[in-house]
């Protein structure tokens, strides 16, 4: 009987399964493909993703294998400088590869304890109100207390599940490879800058590693979407938009993507959840997809361990999908916009022109950053107080940042009074009295994912706060 077992090994899967393990949670994760995938899907990481890793101590071994580009995404593609004092310490986007952050994320989970399986596929599952059962392709049969389905757009948990996924088919779809190219530099950047003029879903550019990164509007949507393209498919195209295949040759990596933007009406049943791509599919526009799964699972983790553990209160799992599901709705209508300003079309090319002028005015150009470095949520609490619900950027304090204090995944209380207590909670909380002379509030209770869960500096609403949270009865109280 394990506690949870994630199907998908994908950086959502992977993050999750290091948060349930930073509380001793038994945690395997299921893999269907035998060896990690070579393709290049996602291409960075946002303010917000930085900041999460960050909090773990994990920022150190991406900016190691990463480049860090100033600002913090363009929405459309529109060149426009970035607003300034973002709240965040992380005002970059960093560039890495998918397969690199999966590496990394994966090293991450197995040296945390999870057990991760390769090439176990799932045929089956059912649950009961103890748990649920997986049964394996190859005739194995497991049992967990809970299950999460990180398995991508195609997810075979939600099919399973019968979980409605509305929204829109794919109307236009784009080849992605990565390979080598006898065109000179040079003339490769300049053909690109001419032809991106016009075909904004076109780019061709170097790699750090020496080779050429493409991405080229296909001739049609495929029937066969979750089959790699062919090479001379992909050169054809090449020529067809930009009117050379750039000698192209050697390819490394193949895939195609569309803009089928679609998201679950459900993220959970019963003892089963979504996460990740499994609860909603978008365009890669902005880049926001990778970084929206991981946000998912660093949001669901601390939950799911402390039901685990026993002492979550009775509707805390039920926060998932009401803090969750809001975000990626928004994230959607970000990924569609952004498809409709890079249609060459005349109509979409004059509304693309207005954004342009619109986003000079700073209240603009801040609302958009915000959006696509997912910086600016705040999630429903029930409190009108302006901090409640939002993450708190890392700020300094006389003994060191606050996001090193993080590490571990607890509840912190920022106590600028220092008369606040938190007996009867020292299990799960931490609290801190050297906050600094940032921080605009007497006192904030973080949760473990960064989210200010309340604000205030009486001690009898601190205790209602811990109790709301954690269930445990008020210290004195039966």
């Amino acid at each position: 009987m394990y506690d949870l077992i994630i199907i998908g090994g994908g950086p959502t899967g992977m993050m999750l399964a290091s948060e349930l393990r930073l509380h001793d949670v038994s945690v395997l994760v299921l893999e269907r493909d035998a060896e990690p995938t070579r393709l290049v899907r996602s291409l960075g990481l946002h303010a917000r993703s930085i900041e999460i890793l960050d909090m773990r101590g994990l920022l150190g071994r991406f900016l190691e294998h990463g480049t860090a580009y100033p600002g913090v995404g363009r929405f459309a593609g529109i060149d426009k400088s970035q607003p300034e004092h973002l709240d965040t310490a992380h005002g970059y986007i960093l560039g890495i590869p998918q397969p690199v952050t999966d590496r990394l994320l994966t090293e991450r989970a197995a040296e945390l304890g999870a057990e991760i399986r390769r090439g176990a596929e799932v045929a089956a599952f059912s649950q009961d109100e103890d748990g649920v059962t997986v049964e394996l392709a190859d005739g194995t049969s497991l049992r967990s207390r809970w299950m999460v389905g990180c398995d991508g757009g195609r997810s075979f948990v939600r099919r399973t599940l019968g979980i409605g996924f509305p929204g829109d088919p794919a109307t236009t779809e784009w080849l992605l490879g990565e390979m080598d190219v006898t065109t000179p530099a040079d003339e490769v950047a300049a053909i690109s800058d001419e032809v991106r003029k016009t075909q904004r879903g076109f780019g061709i550019g170097p790699t750090p590693d020496g080779h050429f990164r493409a991405v080229v509007p296909a001739a049609a949507v495929s029937d066969y979407r979750s089959a790699a393209p062919d090479f001379e498919e992909f050169r054809a195209r090449l020529r067809a938009v930009a009117g050379t295949d750039f000698g192209t040759h050697s390819p490394i990596s193949l895939t195609r993507f569309t803009d089928a933007t679609r998201l679950a009406d459900q993220y959970r049943v019963g003892r089963v959840f979504l996460a990740g791509d499994a609860a909603h599919v978008h365009p890669p526009l902005g880049g926001q997809g990778l970084n929206l799964g991981m946000q998912d699972a660093f949001n669901l983790g601390w939950k799911l361990a402390a039901d685990i553990r026993g002492w979550a209160a009775p509707d805390l799992l039920d926060t998932y999908f009401t803090e969750r599901h809001p975000v990626a709705a928004d994230v959607l209508t970000i990924t569609r916009a952004q498809s409709v300003l890079i249609d060459p079309a005349p109509g979409p090319q004059a509304v693309r022109r207005l954004f342009a002028e619109l986003m000079d005015f700073d209240d603009v150009n801040r609302f958009l950053a915000e959006r696509i470095a997912s910086i600016g949520i705040r999630y429903d609490l029930g409190s009108d107080h302006s901090l409640v619900g939002r993450r708190l950027r890392d700020l300094p304090s006389t003994t060191g940042r606050l996001y090193e204090r993080m590490r571990a995944g607890r509840w912190l209380l920022l106590d600028q009074t220092g008369r606040l207590s938190i007996d009867g909670w020292s299990e799960r909380v931490d609290r801190i009295t050297d906050v600094g002379e940032e921080l605009d509030a007497p006192a904030v209770l973080l949760r473990p994912d960064g989210h200010i869960a309340w604000v205030g500096e009486e001690q009898n609403a601190l205790d209602a706060a811990l109790h709301r949270w954690t269930a445990d009865s008020l210290p004195g109280v039966e």
